[in-house]
């Protein structure tokens, strides 16, 4: 099997991908985590007895641990989850984004470059660099807009979509300046198990459950399109394994919404599921002051990697939401083991004040 360092993969996608990795032993996996709020080593825990699994705490920004790990495991490929990626958190502390997503790719690359150059074929030609990044890079669509392809321009309105568009921007150059064989995907939203309960799907879940308002910004009519993590998963290896180097592939679920119905379809699940008398979970709905430079609408067109790589996602949105709502109401010790005071008072004072 390869070898794989993997950046951030305690995390919500990255832990997702270690998991399927192992499970359908796809390669030998390292990797590398700072273990901030939303990461949680119990994302992982059944493979603490895994001999081809390898847990570093460490913060890519920490060029020499990186060249360590690079020159200790010999990985065939980085493959780099680390991101701050909570636009709310962006808009209040930028500058996390930027020294993580922007320095911290960087760092990563450099080390990177340092350790393919010394290389030797063929281990140097099958070496691969792997950039995960967002639809948020291309800015808001309009209602009867076309949807995002690779080549539509960037036009970030965040911190955190302007701070993934530096670090694309970062990888690109490595791939023409200096031939690192880099692959950067820009995906749609994710959902899932395992997600940090800041993120609207998990967020309304667990509100729903606890009889918590829930909160949805300005009018509830800002469009996301919805991938699944498991397809996001398994779109990465794909191109991982057969993408073109220097090439951007767009993934996304095929599943636009409007955040509104998103909302609404957990609590139809959730009154099925989890039933209380007399009580519909909808009448917790609450509309709040929208955020500041809310994009209105994403879509992606994910007609590349289905053409030429041969993926396409397995869930629709409804059944992908479903066995996301199951997951959070068969998991609740790991809900209460994230839903810490530290994270109470992130919900009171981004959602309290509106």
């Amino acid at each position: 099997m390869p070898t794989l360092l993997v950046t951030g993969g305690a995390g919500f996608i990255g832990a997702n991908f270690v998991l399927q990795a192992r499970k359908a032993k796809w390669a030998n996996i390292i990797n590398l985590d700072k273990l901030t709020y939303a990461s949680n080593l119990q994302n992982l825990a059944e493979l603490q007895d895994d001999v081809h699994y390898h847990f570093v705490q460490g913060n890519i920004n920490n060029f020499e641990l990186v060249s360590y790990l690079l020159d200790q495991y010999h990985p065939d490929a980085v493959i780099n989850f680390a991101a701050e990626t909570h636009v709310d958190r962006s808009i209040l502390s930028p500058e996390n984004f930027i020294q993580t997503n922007v320095v911290g790719t960087f760092q990563l690359l450099e080390a990177s470059k340092a350790y393919w150059q010394k290389l030797t074929s063929p281990k140097q030609e099958n070496f691969r660099f792997l950039h995960i990044s967002t639809d948020e890079v291309y800015g808001s669509l309009n209602p009867t807009d076309p949807a995002f392809r690779e080549d539509t321009p960037y036009a970030p309105n965040s911190p955190y979509a302007a701070s993934k568009a530096g670090a694309d921007h970062l990888v690109r150059s490595y791939y023409h300046t200096y031939n690192l064989p880099t692959l950067t995907t820009n995906c749609s939203n994710n959902y899932g198990p395992l997600q940090f309960p800041e993120k609207l799907i998990p967020l309304t879940i667990l509100n729903a459950l606890n009889g918590k308002p829930l909160p949805i910004y300005g009018d509830g009519q800002n469009i996301r399109d919805w991938l699944y993590v498991s397809d996001h998963c398994d779109a990465i290896y794909q191109v991982l394994r057969e993408g073109n180097i220097g090439e951007t592939y767009n993934i996304g679920g095929l599943n636009e919404q409007t955040n509104l119905v998103v909302v609404e379809k957990i609590c139809s699940i959730l009154d099925e599921l989890a039933p209380k008398e007399n009580f519909q979970h909808s009448s917790l709905i609450t509309f709040i002051k929208d955020r500041p430079g809310h994009d209105r609408r994403y879509a992606i067109d994910c007609s590349k990697i289905s053409e030429t790589l041969g993926w396409k996602p397995k869930e629709n949105f409804d059944s992908g939401l479903l066995k996301t709502v199951q997951w959070y109401l068969n998991n609740s010790a790991w809900v209460e083991s994230v839903c810490t005071g530290t994270y109470q008072n992130w919900i009171k004072q981004n959602y309290e004040t509106r």
